[in-house]
Order: C-alpha cells, then sequence, then structure tokens
C-alpha cells in the first residue's frame, strides 16, 4: 500500500466475530467480490482472540487475503488482534481518551498529561506490533473525537488532525512505521477539508504515510454512491488516497465494485492534456468559501447553485420527481407542445428564428457567436466555454454586461482539473460571471454514471465554485434520473438540500437491528420530510457523533433496543425496536417538524 502500489480495496464483515463461520463466508464473498482487504471488528478480547479461527478457516479454504481488527475502546483487544492478524485499527477518539458530551475544559498541564497516558497505553501494542509486523491504522473519526480534543480545537477538521498527528507522533519517535491514516465523517466537506489539513501538516513535519479514504455513514443506493464518490473522488483528484472504503447500508461485498470504479477513475488522469497554472494562494483549500460572482436572473450571487437538464418529450413534465429550473432544448424539436410553465434554453440559431420573442426562452451561444453578436436577450444568455478557448478574448467581449452566464465545458482527460484551473483563472482576473458546471459521459450503467459524475463535479462545488450544474449523457436515462444525480450531487457538497437526508451506517459485526431493513422502512415514511436529515446508526460506537448535525437519530442501544435523538439530545431511551419507527415519526411529529406528503 501506499509509495507508487495501486489504491487498494476494502470493505468490512458485518456479521458476528463469534460466529465463526458466517463471518468466514462473509469475508470470501468481500474477498471474491474484489478487496485487497477486509476488516472485522473486535470488540472485546474474545473477539479478537476469534480472529485466529476465522484467519485458520480462510487459510484453508485458500484465502490469504489480510486481515484488519477493528478496535473501539479496548486497548487489550487491540493487543490480542495485534498478533494474529495484518493490521489493526484504533480510534483515538475512543482508544484513550473518552468522549461523554460534556463541555470540559483541560489547563495546559491536564492536556499534556493525557497525551502522556496515550504514550503508555499505545507503546504495548507497538512493541507486539512490531514482534508481529503487524501495520496500526489511525482511524479518527469526526463523530468520535475526545472531549479534550474538542476542548481545544472544537469539533473541526482541525480537531481530527490533531486526534491523529498526537499518536502519528508517538508512533514516529517508537520508530514504528508502519502506519495508515484515515479521518473520516460523514459530512463530505469535512472529510474533504480534514485530510486536505491532515497532508499538509505531515508534509510540514517530515512524515509521509498511506491514507485511508472513506465516508462514514453514506447510506444506500444512489445517496450512498453519490455521497462517496463525491467525498472520496475529490480527494483521489487531489493525489491523496491510497486505500479505499466506501460505506454503504447494503451488503458489504455491494461495496467493492463502486470503490474499484472510484478508484479506475484516476487511474489515466497523469496523461491529460495541459492543464493552466494554478495560484493556489488565490483560495484557501482548507476552508469552504463560495466564489462570489454577480447575480443573473435566479443564478449566481446568493442563489444556491440551479439545475440545468436535457428536455425529453417522452416524458410528461408531471413525472418529472425533482424539476430542473432550465431545460436545454435540442435542435429539430417542435417547440410549440412545450409546457408554458418552464425556462428553455435554445441554439442561438433555434432561438433567432423560433423563440426570441418569447421571455422564457434564453439563448445559448459559441464564445465565437457570442463575440460576433453579442448578447441578445436582455435579461440573459448562455455562453458555453472550454479552458482550451481564448479567455481573454470571451471576457473583453462580457466585460460590463450583467446577462451572461457561463458553460462550462471540458474535453480534458483529467476534466476535474481542468475546470478547476478555470475558475483559478477567473478569481485571479476578478471576474464574477456566473459559471454552470457542465460534463458530457456516455455511461450504459446509471450507477457507473452517477459515480463518475459525482467524482468529477462534486469536488469544485466543495471548494465553492459553480452557480450550477448540467451533466449530460448519451445512453437512454430518464430525465428524472439525470436531475436526482445532480440534485443528489449538490446535496452531498452540501450547497444545496432537495430531499431528507439519511445518514446511515453500513453496519458491522456491533450492529444491534437490521439497518438495511430499518433504514428501508424510515425512507418510506418520511423521504417527503426534505428539510430534514435523519440519522440511523447501528450502535453507539460512533453514532450519535457522525449524526451530530442530524435533525433527529435512531441508534442501537442494545439487542432489540432502540434510543432516539432529537439533534444532540438523548429523548427516549430503550424502545423496543418493534415499536421504534412509529415512535421516531411521533416524535418528529411532537416537535412541529412533520409535513404531510
Amino acid at each position: 500500500m501506499g509509495s507508487n502500489y495501486p489504491i487498494r480495496i476494502q470493505s468490512m464483515v458485518n456479521t458476528p466475530t463469534m460466529d465463526t463461520m458466517a463471518t468466514v463466508n462473509q469475508c470470501i464473498r468481500i474477498i471474491n467480490a474484489g478487496a485487497d482487504y477486509v476488516r472485522i471488528t473486535a470488540p472485546g478480547i474474545l473477539e479478537a482472540e476469534n480472529l485466529a479461527n476465522i484467519k485458520s478457516e480462510l487459510n484453508k479454504q485458500g484465502y490469504k487475503t489480510p486481515l484488519i481488527a477493528d478496535i473501539h475502546f479496548n486497548p487489550k483487544a487491540a493487543e490480542v488482534a495485534a498478533a494474529i492478524v495484518e493490521k489493526v485499527r484504533i480510534n483515538p477518539g475512543n482508544y484513550t481518551d473518552k468522549k461523554r458530551f460534556e463541555q470540559l475544559d483541560f489547563t495546559d498541564l491536564e492536556y499534556n498529561l493525557e497525551i502522556e497516558k496515550i504514550n503508555e497505553k499505545l507503546l504495548p501494542l507497538l512493541k507486539i506490533c512490531k514482534e508481529h509486523g503487524t501495520a496500526i491504522r489511525i482511524g479518527v473519526n469526526h463523530g468520535s473525537l475526545s472531549d479534550r480534543i474538542i476542548s481545544r480545537y472544537g469539533d473541526t477538521p482541525m480537531g481530527m488532525v490533531e486526534s491523529a498527528m498526537e499518536f502519528i507522533r508517538i508512533c514516529n519517535k517508537e520508530n514504528f512505521q508502519s502506519l495508515v491514516v484515515s479521518l473520516k465523517a460523514s459530512n463530505v466537506r469535512i472529510m474533504v477539508q480534514a485530510n486536505r489539513l491532515l497532508v499538509n501538516k505531515m508534509i510540514a513535519e517530515n512524515l509521509t504515510y498511506p491514507i485511508h479514504l472513506g465516508v462514514t455513514e453514506a447510506g444506500d443506493g444512489e445517496d450512498g454512491r453519490i455521497k462517496s464518490a463525491t467525498g472520496i473522488g475529490s480527494l483521489l483528484a487531489d493525489g491523496i488516497g491510497d486505500t479505499i472504503r466506501v460505506s454503504l447500508t447494503e451488503d458489504p461485498e455491494a461495496e467493492i465494485p463502486v470503490a474499484k470504479q472510484l478508484a479506475s477513475i484516476f487511474s489515466g488522469r497523469k496523461e491529460s492534456q495541459a492543464i493552466p497554472f494554478i495560484n493556489t494562494d488565490l483560495k484557501n483549500p482548507f476552508e469552504y468559501q463560495k466564489r462570489e460572482s454577480v447575480e443573473v436572473k435566479n443564478i449566481g450571487g446568493r442563489n444556491v447553485p440551479v439545475v440545468i437538464a436535457d428536455y425529453d418529450f417522452s416524458v410528461s413534465s408531471d413525472k418529472l420527481t425533482s424539476m430542473p429550473e432550465y431545460f436545454y432544448l435540442n435542435s429539430g424539436l417542435d417547440y410549440t407542445k412545450l409546457p408554458e410553465n418552464f425556462d428553455y434554453i435554445l441554439n442561438l440559431h433555434d432561438w433567432w428564428k423560433y423563440a426570441k420573442d418569447k421571455s422564457n426562452f434564453y439563448p445559448f451561444y459559441t464564445d465565437a457567436e457570442f463575440r460576433f453578436y453579442g448578447a441578445k436577450h436582455a435579461d440573459l444568455n448562455f455562453v458555453v466555454v472550454s479552458n482550451q478557448d481564448d479567455i481573454e478574448k470571451l471576457i473583453d467581449a462580457i466585460d460590463g454586461k450583467a446577462n451572461v452566464v457561463l458553460i462550462l465545458e471540458t474535453f480534458n482527460s483529467n476534466g476535474f482539473a481542468d475546470q478547476r484551473s478555470f475558475f483559478y483563472q477567473l478569481l485571479e482576473r476578478k471576474i464574477n460571471i456566473p459559471v454552470i458546471i457542465n460534463r458530457n459521459y456516455a455511461d450504459e450503467n446509471l450507477s457507473e454514471f452517477q459515480i463518475k459524475s459525482a467524482s468529477d463535479s462534486g469536488g469544485l462545488f466543495i471548494d465553492g465554485f459553480g452557480d450550477g450544474i448540467w451533466i449530460r449523457n448519451a445512453m437512454p436515462f430518464k430525465p428524472s434520473e439525470i436531475t436526482s444525480t445532480s440534485l443528489g450531487i449538490l446535496q452531498a457538497s452540501r450547497v444545496r438540500v432537495s430531499k431528507t437526508e439519511y445518514i446511515s451506517c453500513p453496519s458491522c459485526g456491533r450492529t444491534l437491528f437490521d439497518l438495511q431493513t430499518v433504514t428501508s422502512q424510515i425512507k418510506q415514511r418520511t423521504s417527503h420530510l426534505k428539510h430534514l436529515k435523519i440519522g440511523i446508526m447501528g450502535c453507539i460506537v460512533n453514532g450519535p457523533g457522525e449524526m451530530a448535525d442530524a435533525d433527529y437519530g435512531y441508534v442501537g442501544a442494545a439487542a432489540g433496543k432502540i434510543t432516539l435523538y432529537k439533534g444532540k439530545q438523548v429523548i427516549k431511551k430503550n424502545i423496543p425496536s418493534e415499536q421504534a419507527v412509529d415512535e421516531l415519526l411521533g416524535l418528529i411529529k411532537e416537535n412541529g417538524d412533520w409535513k404531510d406528503a
């Protein structure tokens, strides 16, 4: 892993670790799907000891894939596992420190004494790992930062970085180099910022270790894929990431094809066409700040990013569950049959011939057309541009006009970097024209289209670029599927909310209920509550922390028992699981957040 090796793929079993054969069989399914590593939870010493039986059975069946023990709270379990498996994952937030959701103050002396305690508890594990050639993953979760870290850094990306760095420095001092580091969050923007900060910090301290990437509690289906691709893809585009896990609320083996596709997207980008140099001093990559743009109609300024979509006459408008703000019309269509309550974009020739007198029809220019003809619509004109065009001449033509929006396309194999370079050129020239991010695909599989488009465009919105999105595909996906993908990318990037957000974990051996079934039940009954975030967490380990910005939470408390949260506050404890979904809906209604479908 790391260096010039390929990006490694992994997943985590969700069977009880004490059920040896169930765990072995699921490991085999994950490995056969293409995983390079498999992670198994070891919450206690008995589970850690049983890893030997699991590994032995896998070896008997001809499987030598490295195993990773997942440890929370229990240094002794980590020490047992370290003598058995190839890697041990420990969480700095609960390996020594504790998170009690209390607001605590630490003096410098108290703070440093806690770091000394980390040193004392970590040294025995390092000794065992050295003896057995075992690696360690220092895995920080945003939702389980300790009270001590939060007291000094807050619940921030920098707090995540420092939580990891404390352990890294101890390992480095002890000359233990078999390290992997991960900073994960369910909030994609925080996950991206934290990993960028981590790499920057490691470079500053001359520490270079492989990075494991993942978005925790990404969810399932379209949402889980888009959210994961937005976060992981943004960092892979930056050259960050040596191993990845896509955390879906689905069977673990379903994660592997998604992760493999994500890794493959970036494998050929070294051969991209030349991209203009970026002056990185123009923007802080470690915090979100939207690029300033003027407001043109409902685009740019303080407006949320808009969605443009190709219009399909075979689908009536009432069947589109999520409506784009603008429809693009291809040439040769009968424009007289269009619904009158939408806004449309036409090529300049068609607009001039058929629709120049209609207020809700807007012209679409090539850059050469615009430079020759100028703006013809009084309110809104779209101009397509790429990083290869003569930007100076185009800007001269647009300068002083308050009714122009750019459509930014790319023909570069590294389209993400190409389009980002264009935005930096606008920053450098202090040009505040609104820009729509446009990407074109020819994918036959909808899931692959969602993953690719999210990894290509999501990072630009996380960086504060883009006043809208227009993604197109040559294959016959439904218009609603493409629009839903566009809105999903904007929501994953935290720039526009258009549907209920579910923060649901992928499940593991600690999970206390059937996550897939319960998540499906909750979605069926709450998906119309587009103003809410709902957390669905299998256990207490990361649950309350990772869903900290959720409006409501459904968390496994014990076998058959559920605890409900309103924000960070526990409202109802130990509810029988068969009643818990109804109780959750009741809680939403009691607080005035329910709306009828």
